[in-house]
């Protein structure tokens, strides 16, 4: 996985409560075993106009967030079933960063797990970021090590990470990158097994 030491992004405000996995994802697109082509089917209902155009009312397609690699997402994200895809599909297209007040459990861990930095922020400051990025574009700065956010004018925030999931992040390593720290002794447990 990319390395998250410090990310400077523009963002995508996605004001939307409870967007669970299926939206992120729809299930149709779900028939890939590789983890990467899915992010031109993110949030593909919302997107995509039944003609194929994009949709110009949703809130991706608004110019101020052309090339954004930070979300800015409401209550809840994440929600439905487990699949994994949803953090696959995110990341590919072009997320590395998401901010809300609240995840669903099982997407929470996903994102860790895929390189994707997932900040749990109180509302009502999830809620200015929203609305400092809703008519322009924005920028954040969110740097892992100090565990804060900026935005340049006057923003300023810390958040809370877990430090197992926080040094995966920072290393650029997943758990089968942790489990092969240990491949001398494991080795050895196999020769002496």
């Amino acid at each position: 996985m990319e390395p998250i030491v410090t990310h400077t992004g523009n963002t995508a405000v996605l004001p939307r409560v409870n967007v669970d996995t299926d939206q992120i994802i729809p299930k149709q697109f779900l028939k890939r075993v590789e983890r990467t082509g899915f992010g031109q089917f993110l949030f593909f209902d919302w997107r995509f106009l039944a003609d194929g155009r994009d949709n110009p009312e949703f809130e991706l397609n608004q110019p101020q967030a052309a090339g954004a690699t930070i979300l800015i997402a409401d209550h809840n994200f994440g929600s439905g079933s487990s699949r994994e895809h949803a953090p696959w599909a995110l990341q590919d297209y072009g997320f590395r960063v998401i901010i809300a007040p609240s995840f669903a459990d099982i997407f929470y861990n996903n994102c860790f797990k895929n390189g994707i930095l997932p900040i749990r922020l109180e509302e009502e400051k999830v809620y200015k970021l929203m609305e400092n990025g809703k008519d322009k574009k924005y920028e954040i700065t969110v740097d892992l090590p100090k565990q804060t956010m900026t935005d340049g004018e006057g923003f300023e925030e810390t958040f809370a990470i877990d430090e197992y999931y926080k040094e995966m992040l920072i290393n650029g390593w997943d758990e089968i990158s942790i489990t092969l720290q240990y491949e001398d002794k494991i080795d050895q447990f196999e020769k002496n097994a």
